[in-house]
């Protein structure tokens, strides 16, 4: 006997504050009872998908995301590796996470990070919940770079903006992508992080255009008026998420039916 529905794969991207539209995403499936089987995420994809792994309802996700600061994250330190610790980002995680492992959580997620030393891309599916995501958020010249394993690791955006492959790698037959990036084309650069989130932004369009193709449903919230950096439009980049997946929820339903047949005739063949 075949299976009754397809296994729904969700790849959050990355996107500084301008993830946390992630959070209207999973606001509207559920809401939609459309379950999410496997998550896969990088950078803020990756906290946001964690949390919610870990049994962080949307919700309680939003009031989170409307109650943070800057200032509870960011713990400054003499340049070396980067500027930012990322200690107290680490201290905020393991909390949020209920100091859960990844293999605890439910549905289960992959965290994606870049290995700054071979510019390989990491996939966290075991260990420390708060280690994997201070991983996988930690901006090349932002933050120090985490070590787990013996790797430096930074960024899962580096390397895998929106981590489609990844969650198809999870046993995904139906994969939603969320991507928060944007390109500015004439941005305002004042300061050395606003150079390299641009720099990251430039990397990522090729990259965020061939997951496109890979993915069965690509949702892209508006974003273009926020900053990856900009943490006070909190509720507006929720309410975008909630609309771009608002008038992406016929092509998931399509995808999800379409599967449904196809798995119908291979069954009875």
């Amino acid at each position: 006997m075949g299976k009754q529905r397809p296994k729904i794969g969700l790849a959050l991207g990355s996107g500084g504050a301008r993830g946390f539209a992630h959070i209207g995403v999973l606001k509207v499936l559920e809401k939609e009872n459309i379950p999410i089987d496997f998550i896969a995420g990088s950078s803020m994809g990756a906290l946001v998908g964690s949390l919610y792994g870990v049994g962080q309802s949307p919700n309680n996700l939003e009031q989170f995301a409307t109650l943070f600061r800057r200032k509870y994250f960011i713990d400054f330190v003499v340049p070396k590796l980067g500027f930012v610790a990322g200690i107290k980002a680490k201290e905020v995680i393991r909390m949020l996470a209920k100091n859960k492992k990844l293999e605890e959580l439910n549905p289960p997620v992959a965290v994606v990070a870049t290995d700054i030393k071979n510019g390989e891309r990491v996939v966290l599916k075991k260990g420390d919940v708060a280690a994997a995501v201070r991983a996988s958020i930690s901006i090349p010249g932002i933050f120090v770079p985490e070590k787990i394993d013996d790797r430096l690791l930074v960024d899962g955006g580096v390397i895998d903006r929106v981590p489609v492959s990844v969650v198809k790698e999870m046993g995904a037959d139906v994969t939603i992508a969320v991507d928060v990036s944007y390109f500015r084309t004439e941005p305002e650069l004042y300061t050395v992080y606003d150079v390299i989130m641009q720099s990251m932004d430039i990397m990522a369009r090729e990259m965020v255009r061939v997951r496109e193709f890979d993915s069965s449903v690509m949702i892209r919230p508006i974003v273009k008026h926020s900053s990856s950096l900009d943490f006070s439009e909190v509720e507006a980049l929720i309410e975008r998420g909630e609309e771009a997946t608002r008038d992406k929820l016929a092509e998931i339903k399509r995808c999800i039916e379409q599967w449904k047949e196809n798995e119908d005739e291979r069954v009875n063949d």
